[in-house]
């Protein structure tokens, strides 16, 4: 049974404009009315701890701040906040206001990304664009806020499980193990979160950043629906952000584009800091979908089996693999980066690019001329620089666990060396990926990369002989540890997936 308010406004009659067929569509903490070339958003009465609509006034107050919120990723959407009035009620009628409503421009209810059987490489690519785009103009929290400190962390994890544990079957041993890992690594991050706040990464982000929330419309994504009703839930660690998509891609069972969105962010944003806590967001945000599904089951008396898919994901990210380290080592054009793309995807690793490091090193975006310096980048200091900054993030994302691809051409053993006593000194297993071409393929692919402009390497056929003029061969430590390569995707992630721990 429909409250008659909202079963008013399923009546054409009810707006100022053509609206042949009004049609429903409900959430659990919302309706929304599409009618004609608008759709209409109304707030329910409710109070869930977590969110607090139950006045007229804070529902007011919470489609104003949708409005602004969202018109951030959004401007073409979201037009503005319209009363609900008049005998009968009218959308933006006159007289006594009984209820308030976000209108919006509608776009086809299908055409959110969670519908979609297939997501390609591409739409992912240009979601990652995006978000890192809008991380990078959103400004810190303010720091006399408490947004971002441990406690501020661990409130909403900790009213996830008490949430929970009120909607789902007791006893819940996975629950309890859950919780458990939770509070052990929250408290040991409490220190990272106490740095990222102070390095301004607590930033007002979108909150809701799952597939139902960006569709796919004139081929660019449409981010929408972000988190209004509760600051301390968008206010948040630009990592809790990323960690809420990618959890939802490893829920639909899509794995390999999780990694390639963050691995498609980080090349951005650099913020490799950040990862340090993505598997508590991982779990954290698992279980926000969990209560999410669960409270959707209890209204509407349904079973608990997708809430419980969320706990099982959950359980399986706290059980990451160890950590590992492999050398892409080849020329330019040998097909380095082309092949880790397919390794960092399928193997769930963390890519390191010398061409982007280097750039980010002179503050240069990864597609940008370094010609417009006037430095040269291609120095021996900078190549020194360089070498220390990527041994200095791949120390960083040892100690996250993660396992790590570096992409340079590793021609020199001056190069090589570092990264193999590192790995060495803490017990972590390391490859070299060895990778050749036929010199006439690898000119003409390093001249096709130039005219392209697609790609952060600036290598051109002077380099590239001289490249090959220089290479060191592998001495007798490293022959146990090169595995030799070729360019077929498939048959590369077998290889090196038969070595990893």
């Amino acid at each position: 049974m429909l409250p008659p308010l909202i079963a008013a406004l399923l009546d054409p009659a009810a707006y100022p404009h053509s609206a042949p067929t009004p049609r429903l569509i409900e959430t659990h903490i919302s309706w929304v009315i599409l009618a004609g070339d608008y759709a209409y958003k109304l707030k329910k009465p409710l109070n869930l701890g977590f969110l607090d609509f139950s006045t007229l006034d804070k529902r007011e107050h919470y489609c104003r701040e949708e409005v602004r919120l969202n018109s951030r990723l959004a401007p073409d959407i979201y037009l503005g906040v319209v009363p609900v009035a008049g005998t009968p009620p009218k959308m933006g009628g006159e007289g006594r206001v009984l209820e308030w409503a976000v209108k919006m421009r509608a776009f086809p209810a299908d055409a959110t990304l969670d519908r979609e059987k297939e997501i390609t490489a591409e739409q992912i690519d240009a979601i990652a664009d995006r978000i890192a785009r809008f991380h990078g103009e959103i400004v810190a929290a303010p720091a006399d806020s408490g947004f971002g400190l441990p406690d501020a962390v661990w409130a909403p994890v900790a009213e996830n499980f008490r949430q929970l544990r009120a909607l789902l079957p007791a006893p819940d041993v996975l629950l309890n193990s859950l919780e458990t890992w939770s509070l052990a690594v929250g408290q040991r991050l409490a220190s990272h979160f106490t740095a990222r706040r102070a390095a301004g990464f607590i930033r007002e982000c979108h909150g809701d950043l799952h597939l139902g929330n960006i569709a796919w419309v004139e081929d660019t994504p449409l981010i929408f629906d972000g988190i209004e009703f509760n600051p301390g839930l968008r206010t948040i660690d630009v990592m809790s952000e990323i960690a809420f998509l990618c959890m939802d891609l490893m829920h639909r069972g899509q794995t390999p584009l999780a990694w390639r969105f963050l691995n498609r962010y980080l090349e951005h944003t650099g913020d490799t800091a950040g990862l340090a806590a993505l598997s508590y967001y991982l779990v954290y945000r698992a279980l926000v979908r969990a209560k999410v599904s669960a409270i959707k089951a209890s209204q509407a008396k349904g079973d608990l089996s997708e809430a419980l898919s969320y706990l099982e994901l959950a359980r399986r990210i706290t059980q990451s693999p160890p950590p590992a380290l492999l050398l892409m080592q080849g020329v330019s054009g040998s097909g380095k980066t082309w092949i880790s793309q397919h390794l960092l995807e399928r193997l769930g690793c963390i890519r390191l690019r010398s061409d982007v490091e280097r750039k980010r090193l002179f503050g240069l975006p990864a597609l940008a001329d370094s010609r417009a310096l006037s430095e040269d980048i291609y120095s021996r200091e900078a190549g020194a620089r360089t070498l220390a900054r990527l041994l200095g993030l791949t120390e960083t994302l040892f100690d996250g666990g993660f396992r790590v691809i570096v992409d340079a051409t590793f021609i020199k053993r001056g190069w090589r060396e570092p990264f193999q006593k590192l790995a060495e000194e803490r017990g972590i297993p390391w490859w070299i990926a060895a990778l050749e071409a036929p010199s006439e393929v690898l000119r003409k692919r390093v001249v096709a990369r130039q005219a392209g402009g697609h790609d952060a390497s600036e290598a051109g056929p002077d380099v590239l002989e001289a490249q090959l003029a220089a290479v060191e061969a592998f001495n007798a430590d490293e022959v146990p540890h090169v595995v030799p390569l070729n360019s077929v995707p498939l048959q590369a992630v077998s290889q090196i997936q038969a070595l990893l721990p």
